[in-house]
């Protein structure tokens, strides 16, 4: 293999940078949280992927939240029906209107199909701008949310797909699994079988199999000048095994994953972050992609970190957590923020007030033990405040 040895080192110095930051903002270090200009100002992931704010509140409150139930052809399809739109809002929004906990013994795809289509009749956008996901007509449908919510249909409730998953020797198995139903590429395969192996369902090592996107790609291109006969995947695996050495002969001080090193699908995504950064520290290098849209955004809402028990991670987070400084006075952005909180909550209480007129077939009231859901909802955010949305930092 040849490196472009810039290139390659700045991927390094980017996941330090980049979990430095992480650990700065856990430990309410006062910002900047790094003396980087281009972290500064343009919004990157983070280095281990398990814990952006999407991943972690799929994590949470999708997947063990301990009020929902761990039977493994529920938390599948709580899985598949989060990741197919990836959004916090949108998932937040339709437990708000069917008024109860989403549960597969009351999946209606014709009720969820409408229920989101009311919101995006009103401007809302219901899809991630993270990634692209396929809308041909596969199932006969016009829409592309109805099409999506009819394969999860098929796949749980027709096909019974767990059955397949639970009896999976490896990663790659449930991976071609998913890969053989429609609108599912390779790309959204290989996210979907690391978000089951984050529950109960499977417990496979996540070095076992990878697969890099578009992003990486270009990534990989961009660090390597000839990668000697590999494959991408083979890549990946290969920054893997050698990221202490690569640390290291850097001087690089990597703040781990409370012990945990990067697994495959964080070097992968990382091909992906460095992509980015180098579209601004390097613009010169040719690519497809030649700038960073997403802007950095102070977030002051913190998130209490917790990632698959099976990790053996969560105890040592409450140590870090129960240590670290009060939290940050930071008038200026707090006020800034709290603005925008307060024109986007305006917004979707006109929402709900119009959508409140029209006769929904799965509204019912929620039950007096439950908290009631408009008020633990997230904000659905406008298609003219969908850059302000894009903007959030994952931390």
């Amino acid at each position: 293999m040849q490196v472009r040895q810039e290139i390659f080192d700045t991927y390094w110095r980017f996941a330090a940078m980049r979990q430095e930051v992480f650990f700065n903002r856990i430990n309410n270090v006062p910002p900047p949280w790094t003396n980087d200009p281009i972290l500064n100002t343009y919004k990157f992931c983070n280095a281990y992927r398990a814990s952006d704010r999407v991943s972690q509140y799929l994590i949470k409150n999708v997947i063990y939240d301990e009020r929902r139930s761990q039977n493994e052809e529920e938390v599948l399809f709580r899985i598949l029906l989060f990741k197919i739109f990836n959004k916090i809002e949108t998932w937040e929004y339709l437990e708000s209107k069917i008024g109860d906990y989403i549960t597969l013994d009351k999946f209606d795809l014709d009720v969820y199909a409408n229920i989101l289509q009311e919101a995006m009749n009103l401007g809302y956008v219901i899809y991630t701008s993270a990634y692209m996901s396929c809308a041909s007509k596969e199932f006969g449908y016009d829409k592309k949310h109805q099409n999506h919510l009819a394969l999860i249909d098929k796949m749980v409730v027709k096909d019974k797909v767990i059955s397949q998953v639970v009896q999976a020797k490896t990663l790659a198995e449930v991976f071609h699994i998913l890969q053989d139903y429609p609108l599912l590429g390779k790309f959204m395969a290989y996210q979907l079988a690391t978000d089951i192996n984050y529950s109960e369902i499977t417990n496979f090592d996540e070095n076992s199999f990878t697969i890099a996107g578009p992003g990486a790609e270009r990534g990989i291109n961009k660090c390597f000048i000839d990668t000697g006969g590999r494959t991408y995947s083979e890549i990946i695996h290969w920054m893997t095994e050698n990221q202490e050495k690569e640390f290291q002969r850097l001087g690089l001080n990597f703040q781990s994953l409370w012990g945990r090193p990067l697994q495959a699908i964080d070097c992968q995504n990382l091909f992906c972050e460095t992509d980015k950064y180098c579209r601004a520290a390097f613009p010169d290098l040719k690519s497809n992609r030649k700038k960073i849209k997403a802007k950095f955004n102070f977030t002051p809402q913190p998130i209490d970190y917790f990632y698959p028990p099976k990790w053996g991670i969560n105890k040592k987070i409450k140590e870090t957590l129960a240590q670290r400084t009060p939290d940050l006075d930071i008038p200026d952005l707090q006020k800034l923020n709290n603005s925008k909180s307060q024109q986007l909550s305006l917004g979707l209480d006109f929402l709900l007030e119009t959508q409140s007129k029209i006769t929904n077939p799965a509204s019912k009231q929620p039950k007096k033990s439950r908290q009631d859901p408009q008020k633990r909802r997230s904000k659905l955010v406008q298609k003219t405040d969908i850059e302000q949305c894009q903007q959030l930092c994952l931390f």
